[in-house]
């Protein structure tokens, strides 16, 4: 398992909990409100749910912080769950774009002592994905991360409008604005936030609050 191997990397203990039994408590429970429709994102969101509300009732238990794992570009679009990966006390990666996480990676494993790199290579290979149902990748839903981040780059940071967008880096229209729109509806996730480190000229919070009424866009297409 990756996760064992990157904990005996780094010298962090891990804790085991099978969550199986819980999400088929839960998935009965709201049976009858659910319906006998096909299985999708709410069904998906109710493993990330059922950890972060483990993972709380463990830092209640003993004390411990709490640490969101979401980061900055996954924020920007929505792409993380709301009591689910997004619990927590901090969030140390928030304003870290998804392509520097995989550069930080590498660079700690460089860094490292000779040996064993303390972060499998398995892992910054494989196809980033949230893992909630089988074979899935975050490219069935968003855009590659090197497309996505400098879209983001360019709206949420250098404040440029869709237009500017396409015209600067000649990118498909419908992509842009698909992007766009996605990092404007997402605003009440990224309101209820655990606070972070910020690294970028412009993070989420304080430097960037967009109203959260309903269907609020910043720039519309004509």
């Amino acid at each position: 398992m990756d996760a064992q191997k990157m904990s005996t990397g780094l010298g962090i203990r891990l804790d085991e909990l099978e969550i199986g039994n819980v999400l088929a408590a839960e998935l009965d429970t709201l049976r009858g409100s659910f319906g006998d429709g096909e299985a999708g994102v709410a069904e998906e969101n109710l493993q990330a749910r059922i950890r972060g509300t483990l993972l709380m009732a463990i830092s209640n238990r003993f004390g411990s912080l709490v640490l969101a794992t979401g980061n900055k570009s996954e924020y920007a679009v929505g792409y993380a769950t709301l009591y689910g990966d997004m619990a927590g006390g901090f969030a140390p990666i928030k304003d870290v774009p998804k392509t520097l996480v995989y550069e930080l990676a590498r660079w700690r494993n460089a860094a490292g002592a000779t040996g064993m790199p303390p972060i499998p290579q398995r892992i910054l290979d494989k196809p980033p994905s949230a893992e909630l149902r089988p074979d899935q990748k975050d490219t069935d839903t968003l855009p590659p991360y090197e497309v996505l981040d400098p879209i983001i780059e360019a709206y949420v940071e250098d404040d440029r409008s869709p237009e500017d967008i396409i015209a600067e880096r000649g990118l498909d229209p419908k992509l842009v604005d698909r992007v766009v729109e996605m990092i404007d509806r997402a605003e009440y996730k990224r309101r209820q936030a655990a606070p972070g480190i910020k690294i970028t000229p412009k993070a989420f919070g304080r430097d960037r609050r967009l109203p959260i009424t309903n269907r609020y866009r910043r720039f519309r297409s004509p």
